[in-house]
């Protein structure tokens, strides 16, 4: 297991395999101590590498291990490390995504351009390499355009550019990006499609929105950004997000584990692809998927993994959603306004409260999307969960000074 304590719910994963009667070798470039506890009591074995930089050095370092330690797969569920886990994979003859299949994963132009071949519709998109690449591909398309590097995760340094003017005012903090992809803005609703499957076949699956769009959050330090995941998947409107889903996952040819797909729902019901990792959502996502049917899925993917199944019973019972709150001021948490109201009026639907705890500096809204802490509320009905979670963005504040 590739970085088996980081992110956050790497652990759970992690813990999920032991469970599921695996001998889990952690392999990490964090030191054994730091790992957290859950990691660490579900670990066989530990390598720990001082950085995951020099892939061949620590490809040999685990075929050096496998002449000890019979390994049967390797598994990794963090984004920027999906390479070199296929790399691994190869070297030893092990079964998983090859390094071939997984490059679409992580480059979003060869991404775009299989599911393009594949009668999928994306946003109109180009790549560039250079400043004058960038400036050239968004005056093709026309403005708004969608600036992100081809292999970024989620929002991370993803802007939305309206003009010429602006695309100059984000182009120096590009000069690190060895090449962006430039894309057609898509008017709609941010949505996402999350699946576990086995050999392709789609064994659990679940569809949220982000309220508001996700670049909105990114820019605008007052939003409290919401994700609600849907109990019932079959609205209509959820259906052409769907069957686009079970489409992208045939044409990249996913097999086994964890998808995370964006789209976008357009004000006309079409379902635009935006981008999919072959791995699990990041920032709470999960446990949110977890909530909605009072599931384990980071159990579950660990089944998928170890025996090729899935057998929870799954009962759709609730919507559910998170709202992240963002400290009002800077300095130190000094109180929160609206909580105990709140908790008063939908304490029954409320299942979680963390926040940043009195005395604690404030959070870099900027690099952490959970800002400040967060409040997860679930319910039966799809338009209570959303105003209350609606009215704990606009009532409840984190306050600092």
């Amino acid at each position: 297991m590739i970085s088996p304590g980081f992110p956050r719910e790497m652990q759970f994963f992690t813990r999920g395999l032991r469970e599921q009667g695996a001998r889990v070798v952690g392999l990490g470039d964090q030191p054994e101590g730091a790992l957290p506890a859950v990691a660490r009591e579900h670990l066989s074995a530990y390598l720990h590498v001082d950085s995951f930089q020099d892939e061949e050095a620590v490809v040999q370092r685990v075929v050096d291990v496998a002449t000890r330690i019979p390994l049967h797969r390797v598994e990794c569920l963090w984004e920027p490390y999906l390479v070199l886990a296929a790399r691994i994979r190869e070297r030893l003859g092990l079964p998983g995504l090859t390094v071939q299949e997984t490059i679409p994963f992580r480059d979003k132009e060869v991404m775009k351009r299989l599911l393009d071949a594949a009668g999928i519709r994306t946003p109109h998109h180009y790549s560039a390499t250079t400043a004058n690449g960038v400036v050239e591909a968004a005056e093709t398309i026309g403005y708004p355009v969608v600036v992100k590097p081809i292999d970024g995760a989620g929002s991370e340094s993803t802007h939305r550019v309206g003009s010429r003017e602006e695309l100059e005012g984000i182009l120096p903090g590009l000069r690190s990006v060895p090449e962006v992809s430039v894309e057609e803005f898509v008017q709609g609703e941010d949505m996402t499609f999350d699946t576990l499957a086995v050999d392709g076949e789609i064994l659990h699956e679940s569809v949220a929105t982000y309220i508001p769009r996700a670049l909105d959050m990114k820019v605008n330090e007052w939003i409290s950004p919401i994700t609600l995941v849907y109990r019932e998947l079959d609205q209509p409107e959820l259906a052409p997000g769907r069957e686009m889903g079970r489409r992208v996952l045939e044409a990249l040819g996913f097999q086994t584990g964890y998808t995370h797909m964006e789209w976008y729902r357009t004000p006309s019901g079409e379902a635009v692809f935006g981008e999919i990792g072959a791995r699990s959502p990041g920032a709470g996502l999960v446990d949110l998927i977890n909530y909605a049917s009072d599931i384990d899925t980071y159990a579950g993917w660990a089944e998928c993994v170890v025996h090729g199944r899935f057998t929870q019973d799954v009962e759709r019972k609730y919507n559910a959603a998170w709202i992240y709150k963002r400290a009002r001021g800077q300095g130190r948490i000094q109180r929160y306004e609206g909580l105990e109201a709140i908790l008063s009026e939908y304490g029954e639907s409320i299942v979680e409260v963390d926040l940043n705890p009195i005395g604690a500096p404030r959070r870099d809204w900027r690099r952490q999307l959970v800002g400040d802490g967060l409040v997860v509320v679930r319910h039966p009905d799809l338009e209570r969960t959303r105003r209350m979670a609606e009215r704990i963005a606009s009532h409840l504040h984190v306050v600092a000074g």
